[in-house]
C-alpha cells in the first residue's frame, strides 16, 4: 500500500500542497481531479522525487519511502503530460536506453523487453519509427511502455488525455484499468472528467493544494447529490 501523509509544499510564498493525505492499495486507481494549478502534478512529482516536500511523509508497504531505495528499485514510474520522449531516438531506443544505462541490460536483453512492450501496446510495427512520426495516442502508449520497462510498482500519469480526442480518452482509460488489474498502484492527475466514465477509481478532488472531497467513482455516480463539490466540478452545477 502507498500512503501519503500530510504532504505540504511551497514555491516561495505560494502554498502548492496543503496537508495532502491519501492511501492507494495495490491494484487500485486514485484520480487526482481538479483544474490546472491546484497541485495535482506537484503531488506526482513529489511522489516521484522530482520535487521535495517541505513536510509530511510517504510510506510504501508500511515503511517510509526512502528516495535512494526508491530510485535503486525503480519503484515509481512517471508518464509526463508532454510525454518527454527522446525525439532524436527511434521508438525502440526510447525504451532500451534506460534498460541499458540504468538497469545494466545488454543490448539483446533490452531489445527483447522493448519488443515485448511494443507488441503489448500495439506499437510493434513502429519500433524503428521516429517520434515525430507517431500520433498523440501512440506517443502516450510509448510513454507508458517506457515507464513499465523498469518494472515500477507505482505508476503516475500526469494529464494522460490532455491532447487526445474522446475515443482515445476511452482507450487510455482502458489501459489504466488494465494496469490496475496487473497489480500496479496507479495515480492519475487530470482535469478531464470524461476519463471518469471509464475508470473504477477513487476520486480526490483538489482545490488550492488541498483535497476537498473524496469518494469512490461508483458511489459518486450512484449518489452525486452526496458529493456536491465533485458534481459541481464534473457538471458545472451541483447535482
Amino acid at each position: 500500500m502507498l500512503k501519503i501523509d500530510n504532504i505540504c509544499k511551497k514555491f516561495g510564498s505560494k502554498i502548492v500542497l496543503n496537508q495532502v493525505s491519501l492511501s492507494v492499495k495495490k491494484g487500485e486507481i486514485a484520480v487526482l481531479l481538479g483544474s490546472s494549478g491546484v497541485g495535482k502534478s506537484t503531488l506526482l512529482r513529489v511522489l516521484s522525487d522530482l520535487d521535495h516536500a517541505d513536510s509530511g511523509v510517504i510510506y510504501y508497504n508500511n515503511k517510509k519511502l526512502d528516495p535512494a531505495t526508491m530510485h535503486k528499485q525503480h519503484l515509481v514510474g512517471m508518464v509526463f503530460q508532454q510525454f518527454n520522449l527522446f525525439e532524436h531516438l527511434n521508438v525502440e531506443k526510447n525504451i532500451t536506453l534506460a534498460l541499458e544505462k540504468v538497469v545494466g541490460k545488454n543490448a539483446q536483453e533490452a531489445s527483447a523487453i522493448a519488443h515485448q512492450l511494443l507488441a503489448q501496446y500495439g506499437l510493434a510495427d513502429k519500433a524503428q519509427a521516429r517520434i515525430n512520426q507517431l500520433s498523440g495516442g501512440q506517443k502516450q502508449r510509448l510513454a507508458i511502455a517506457r515507464s513499465l520497462a523498469l518494472k515500477p510498482e507505482i505508476l503516475c500519469l500526469d494529464e494522460p488525455t490532455s491532447a487526445l480526442d474522446p475515443l482515445l480518452t476511452m482507450h487510455v482509460g482502458n489501459t489504466i484499468t488494465q494496469l490496475a488489474r496487473e497489480g500496479y498502484i496507479v495515480l492519475v492527475a487530470t482535469h478531464d472528467t470524461a476519463l471518469l466514465d471509464t475508470l473504477d477509481c477513487t476520486i480526490y478532488l483538489m482545490e488550492q493544494g488541498a483535497i476537498i472531497q473524496t469518494t469512490r467513482n461508483a458511489d459518486f455516480k450512484a449518489h452525486p447529490d452526496q458529493y456536491p463539490l465533485i458534481a459541481k466540478f464534473v457538471w458545472g452545477t451541483i447535482a
